[in-house]
This record gives C-alpha cells, structure tokens and sequence, in this order.
C-alpha cells in the first residue's frame, strides 16, 4: 500500500475516533455516575469495567473494513468465573483487543497507559493494576481480591510487546498469583497484529487480527508446577498455537 493512501487511512482511523471518544466518555461516564445512586459499588465497579469493553468494541469497530477482528472461542465451554488470561503482546493496540472477551476484566499494565490523557483516568478508576509501582505483596493482595469478587486479570507477561512475530520470556507475576489464588489460567494468542502499529509507529496497517481463547489451565493441573515451570508451559502452548493459527493463515 502507498504511503500517502496509508497516512489517509490513518487520519480517517483517528478522526473517527476522536469523535466517537467525545460522543462516548461523557455518555458512559453519566451512566455509571447515576447508576451509583442506585446499586451497590461492587455493581457499579463490573458494570464500569464492562463499559470500558463497549468502548473497546466501538473504538475497534472504526477500524473496519480495513481492520478486521475476529475472535475464535477454543475454551470448550465457559464457565461464570473469575480467569487469568495470559496473552502475548505484540502492539501497543492490544489493549483495546481485550474487548473481544465478554466478561468483567482488569488489565495488569505497566505505568505509560496511566499517563493517556482521560483513558489513563479510567484505567485507575476501574482499578488497573499498575505492576511496575506495586510491590508484590500489593500487587498479590489487590489481584486476590479482585478475582475472589469475581473479575478476572489480564497479563501480557513479556512486559513489552514484541513488534514482531516472535515470543519473548515471560514474567512470572501471572503464575504466581495462579499459584496463590487457584484461578484458572487461560492462554490467549493474538495473531496479526505486530504492524496494528508497528512498534515505534503510530500508523495502523490494513490488515486481520484473530484472538483466540484456549482451554483454561484449572489449578489441579498446575499445582505441583513452580513457577518457572508453569509460566514456560504456557509460553510454550501460545507459541504451538500461534504457528497453527500462522500456518493457516
């Protein structure tokens, strides 16, 4: 594609979404404003959450036709429970693909998505877990609470995105906290996003996302597991699945 049509693109992307963010936030933010009046702040804290999905799924559907995403449930069955999700990162737009999942999430994140101008105040709101300024023990505690309430957490636990088709280490924070609350880990492979920008650019190409749901990892399968062990199982599940999907392609 030439580059002035993709820059063109790109101002439509961005135009749209703008205006939709201006049209939307406030519109959600009365929602959940008088909704507290009336129902109990565990209530408004999950319908808050799912509200930041809607706007998720808005924000993604501007994208289309020239963006497409879809999203493949391979989990053989989902049950109504809290899950850690553990995805590989490859763009800074992942984040917003975390709106495909239908069902109450917080996202564990470094410090920079804090900093986004009104998005950033959302994400503090709806409790984001910020791991670079939490000491462990925090973080454990506040993560625990989260689940046993019924929430489940995201983690792209590489840290920072890859920008290409490969898989890097992962951090072990994710399987601890598997390991100390008993929730189910449930690998999420996201495949054809690494130039949805590419790193170190700010403009979106054309192209199809797929995000995949695999069987979740229940605790009686992982608990003899330390957590060097666990968290390259998992890597290790992703990638054989990201060359399924890749070869399919």
């Amino acid at each position: 594609m030439g580059r002035i049509l993709l820059i063109m693109i790109n101002i439509y992307f961005y135009l749209l979404f703008l205006a939709a963010s201006v049209i939307v936030i406030p519109l959600l933010s009365l929602f959940i404003f008088f909704l507290s009046f009336f129902v109990s702040r565990r209530i408004v804290m999950k319908r808050f959450r799912r509200c930041i999905s809607w706007y998720g799924i808005l924000m993604t559907s501007v994208t289309f036709p020239f963006i497409r995403i879809k999203y493949e449930d391979h989990s053989g069955g989902v049950s109504d429970r809290s899950y850690i999700f553990v995805c590989n990162h490859r763009a800074a737009s992942d984040a917003f693909l975390m709106c495909v999942l239908p069902l109450e999430a917080v996202q564990v994140v470094n410090i920079w998505p804090f900093r986004i101008p009104v998005l950033g105040r959302f994400a503090r709101m709806a409790e984001y877990l910020d791991i670079r300024n939490m000491t462990p023990e925090d973080f454990n505690e506040k993560a625990t609470v989260l689940l046993d309430e019924g929430a489940s957490i995201i983690f792209f636990p590489e840290g920072t995105r890859s920008g290409n088709k490969e898989v890097g280490p992962f951090h072990g924070s994710a399987f601890r906290l598997a390991l100390n609350s008993k929730a189910p880990i449930v690998p999420l492979c996201i495949s054809g996003n690494e130039n949805i920008p590419p790193r170190g650019s700010f403009l979106l190409h054309p192209g199809m996302i797929r995000v995949r749901r695999l069987r979740a990892i229940l605790w009686e399968e992982y608990k003899d597991t330390s957590v060097f062990s666990l968290k390259n199982k998992v890597r290790e599940i992703i990638n054989k699945e990201l060359s399924l999907m890749e070869c399919k392609a």
